[in-house]
């Protein structure tokens, strides 16, 4: 399993920009990937950041990358 920061670089250098670290937790449970609740996560039912529906694809791509998918 990748790390967020083994992502986001791995996003950075393919596709030309960081992604934020909820956007990957968002995408992993898209994708039905485990992911751990943050522990200064305020509502469990809601997103503030969701990732955005173009960016899904990339990390999508990264998951397969690092076989997590």
């Amino acid at each position: 399993m990748a790390t967020y920061r083994e992502i986001q670089e791995f996003v950075k250098e393919k596709f030309g920009y960081k992604p934020k670290t909820c956007w990957i937790a968002h995408a992993k449970e898209v994708y039905g990937l485990p992911l751990k609740v943050s522990p200064n996560r305020k509502n469990l039912k809601e997103r503030l950041y969701p990732c955005p529906e173009q960016k899904l694809e990339d990390m999508k791509e990264a998951f397969r990358h690092f076989g997590m998918l």
